[in-house]
């Protein structure tokens, strides 16, 4: 398991990745991995996770670009202090790729932020190493 984390206004997000084994077929281009997500609140101030954004791209460049309202069909909120934790999952076409993005923020007086999702690598067992 990989871990990435990331502050962005006093908000903390850290990505744990695995690679599903199980669930991947090599054979068919087919490569599943999940990922959990906290977030805790380091501020002062209460928010409102409102809506997300993924930027995800594999190994031939090509680039999926998700967007919506909050994670898992939850908007949560987060008084100071408090963590929130997700685990959803992705499957690319090819054994690498990575993936970032943001969560739009809200504060309880509507003042709206973005937090930084950390750059994270989609590794899999079939990639093949390339020595620099």
């Amino acid at each position: 398991m990989n871990e990435y984390n990331l502050v962005t206004n006093s908000i903390s997000v850290t990505v744990l990745t695995s690679y599903l084994d199980d669930e991947s077929l090599p054979r068919d281009s087919h490569y599943v991995w999940v990922y959990q997500v906290i977030i805790e609140n380091r501020g002062s101030d209460t928010v409102q996770l409102m809506d997300r954004y993924w930027h995800i791209t594999d190994s031939n460049g090509h680039v999926q670009e998700v967007r919506g309202p909050g994670v898992i069909g939850r908007q949560p909120v987060l008084k100071p202090g408090e963590t929130f934790e997700y685990a959803s999952g992705t499957h690319l076409q090819t054994s690498s790729g990575i993936m970032y993005g943001h969560y739009e923020m809200q504060t309880s007086d509507g003042k709206k932020f973005n937090v930084d999702i950390p750059t994270f690598s989609l590794d899999s067992p079939a990639q093949i190493a390339v020595p620099n």
